[in-house]
């Protein structure tokens, strides 16, 4: 089981921001186990890098109750987080999980962490401007080969319906940019 040490340090993105500073430890603890559910679709992000983990809630109920939101109606991979989020606790020891699907406010790439726009640049993907970026202005989509701004979007979709097709002009290479939501 978790070390009471490890428990106190409370729930954290792989970006060190606390997800829910008000988690007990058994929630803490649930938090932890669900940093390592990785996305279906992006494998190099975890859930909660991507956002979607809303809430864990474990108090007077005989199991954790897990709010995740998609990051899309329709979003295929759902259905797979929300296995692979049961399978987990299961694996952990968790028994009675309930799995809410939490679809207000939406879900916005704005949610994302920004260990998760790292994430993404490293594994060739570019990363969807942040609110303040856009608040800017117009934002290049940067090559995440070369970090060139001299792109042009190819297709509005690319491998995902959550990604645009781009190329670079001065790397010559092909790349998916993550959509801004």
């Amino acid at each position: 089981m978790h070390a009471e040490a490890e428990l106190a340090q409370g729930p954290a993105c792989s970006d060190g921001r606390d997800v829910q500073p008000d988690a007990t430890p058994r929630e803490s603890a649930i938090w932890r186990a669900l940093a390592s559910v990785a996305d279906p679709e992006i494998p190099v992000l975890s859930i909660l890098d991507l956002g979607i983990v809303r809430y864990v809630h474990w108090r007077d109920t005989p199991g954790p109750h897990v709010g995740i939101t998609p990051t899309y109606s329709g979003c295929p991979a759902t259905e797979l987080i929300r296995t692979a989020v049961h399978d987990r606790l299961a694996a952990e020891g968790y028994a009675n999980v309930t799995i809410e699907q939490v679809l207000a406010p939406p879900w916005s790439t704005d949610w994302l962490t920004s260990a998760a726009r790292a994430k993404l640049a490293a594994f060739g993907i570019a990363p969807p401007a942040s609110a303040a970026e856009r608040a800017r202005g117009a934002v290049p989509v940067l090559c995440p080969r070369c970090g060139s701004s001299a792109t042009r979007r190819v297709s509005e979709f690319g491998s995902t319906p959550c990604k645009a097709h781009y190329s670079c002009r001065d790397c010559l290479e092909p790349f998916d940019h993550f959509k801004c939501l």
